[in-house]
């Protein structure tokens, strides 16, 4: 039986990867860098909701990227593993201890940091899994991450705006 927490969570699914394949897959910034938001459905997932759904979830979402760009779980493995490390990730990027996370609760220093930590982990896999050769083009696999980071960063912050993730100021 569905829940319709699930339902409402692949319904959104489906609609990150239709806006990430269809629309933002055909911005391209500098010559190369395209702005990536997928990864919004893991940062700002409820972090009471059931963690085994969150990561199967996660999985799809990322798989369903890989499914349109051929990428073979690249996109995938990224997208579980910053939902695996989501709790890590928030609580030293908000310097927090408490169980009981809440983004109303940070202030905008803080969840600028939790953002850009997140596409910057997400970014660096999918990077470096991507451009992976035996040479190690080290500085050009950082470089490509931060600014695709960046580039992520402001159209995310810009969601968080949009549909007002509310925090401190």
């Amino acid at each position: 039986m569905i829940t319709k927490s699930l339902f409402t969570d692949v319904v959104l699914i489906a609609l990150l990867i239709a806006l990430q394949i269809f629309v933002l897959n055909r911005i391209v910034i500098l010559g190369k860098y395209t702005p990536v938001v997928y990864p919004i459905f893991v940062m700002f997932y409820p972090f009471f909701r059931n963690r085994f759904q969150f990561l199967a979830i996660s999985f799809l979402l990322g798989l369903g990227i890989d499914a349109f760009l051929g990428t073979w779980g690249i996109n995938a493995f990224a997208t579980a593993t910053i939902a695996y490390f989501r709790t890590m990730i928030f609580r030293s990027s908000t310097e927090t201890s408490t169980d009981f996370f809440s983004f109303n609760s940070l202030m905008w220093s803080q969840f600028i940091g939790y953002i850009f930590t997140s596409i910057w982990i997400h970014q660096f896999f999918v990077q470096y899994l991507e451009f992976f050769k035996f040479n190690f083009k080290i500085l050009e696999i950082l470089l490509n991450i931060s600014i695709t980071a960046i580039i992520s960063f402001i159209f995310i912050l810009l969601y968080a705006l949009m549909f007002r993730i509310k925090q401190k100021v």
